[in-house]
């Protein structure tokens, strides 16, 4: 049973490289966000906001981490949540906001899933009309500059962004295991 064990840590575990570097670009870029925010919902920020960092760092090369999917499907997200807070707060009106997001998201072509859950939040927290021009488009802006800034510096740092004629094809339905080696 140990060996099944250790066969599937090996085989599908995640083989991430995390640095010096890394703890604290996130660490900063965490308190660029505990300073846009300077209230309440702040801290319930972190989940989508941290999972933009990992996706920027850890999969620089895919599309939903590419500067256009970041920071135009994380605004359009919290853009949608916002007008959907208009007419109402809860878990229905957060859900339908995120429903509405998730199929304009994928009409713009700028699919970033952490931008999906930003529709949620101001149902939710009931933000200001604001969040999205002033704490997601600055947060998300500075996450793209400064991971292309490091991607630039630091030899250890991944490449970012790809090349335009480079990005990477989306997963379409009629994907094979071929695509995934790649």
């Amino acid at each position: 049973m140990s060996n099944f064990c250790a066969s599937v840590v090996d085989s599908w575990g995640t083989k991430v490289k995390f640095s010096f570097q890394a703890y604290l670009w996130f660490l900063i870029l965490l308190a660029a966000l505990a300073l846009l925010t300077r209230n309440q919902y702040g801290l319930y920020l972190v989940p989508p906001f941290l999972a933009t960092l990992s996706i920027l760092h850890f999969l620089p090369g895919v599309a939903i981490a590419q500067p256009y999917a970041v920071v135009s499907g994380s605004v359009v997200g919290a853009s949608i949540g916002t007008l959907a807070s208009r007419f109402g707060h809860g878990p229905m009106f957060a859900a339908l906001a995120a429903a509405i997001d998730f199929i304009v998201l994928h009409q713009l072509r700028a699919y970033h899933p952490p931008g999906v859950a930003l529709a949620l939040y101001p149902a939710l927290l009931h933000t200001p009309p604001a969040f999205p021009l002033l704490v997601v488009l600055p947060f998300t802006v500075l996450a793209v500059g400064a991971t292309a800034l490091l991607s630039k510096l630091s030899p250890r740092w991944p490449q970012y962004p790809l090349p335009l004629k480079q990005a990477a094809p989306s997963v379409s339905p009629n994907f094979s295991r071929q695509d995934y080696r790649e």
